[in-house]
């Protein structure tokens, strides 16, 4: 399961509460491993039991302040176990090819305004992707130490978007050929 490293990975980035790890994998993380808020609190609370992470004592205890968590020597020792372990990928699952497949079987009738529909979605995360490129990664910080590994996982996501933009059009215009 991968939840506990995304969290390990994004503590070891930079302490955080639960709350602003949430807003973290709304904004970065979550675009290739999501998950909801209350999955992320319970998983803070098992890495805690484990001693993977604990949370950080506050300048002046208040009954309900918010925790910031870091991440200890066995948590980064477990995150360095996993990130050197072999998986095999995971096989695709789409209802979109799916429902490409079946038109085959019983007619496109209805297909197009689908096809473009995720062709638009596409095209928005792609320019999602690259303004946050421009913005977070300038050239010059492309090659360097961590912002290099983190930009080529960006480099990922923009790859897989311009993959699914320009599938989809040749999608569209083969609809078109066939009338």
């Amino acid at each position: 399961m991968s939840l506990p490293h995304a969290i390990l990975t994004a503590l070891l980035e930079k302490p955080s509460s639960g709350l602003e790890l949430t807003r973290r994998f709304d904004k970065s993380i979550g675009y290739f491993w999501s998950a909801t808020h209350q999955q992320i609190y319970r998983e803070l609370g098992r890495l805690e039991q484990a001693g993977h992470i604990r949370a950080l004592p506050a300048p002046v205890p208040v009954r309900g302040q918010r925790k910031e968590y870091e991440v200890l020597p066995a948590g980064r020792a477990e995150l360095g176990d996993w990130v050197a372990r072999s998986e095999d990928p995971k096989p695709m699952r789409s209802a979109l090819l799916l429902r490409m497949r079946a038109a085959a079987m019983v007619g496109a009738t209805g297909l197009r305004p689908e096809l473009e529909r995720h062709l638009a979605l596409h095209r928005q995360q792609l320019e999602e992707y690259l303004a946050i490129e421009d913005k977070d990664f300038p050239a010059e910080r492309r090659s360097t130490g961590p912002d290099r590994l983190r930009h080529l996982v960006l480099r990922g996501g923009i790859d897989l978007e311009r993959f699914w933009v320009e599938w989809l059009a040749d999608a569209l215009a083969e609809l078109d050929r066939e009338g």
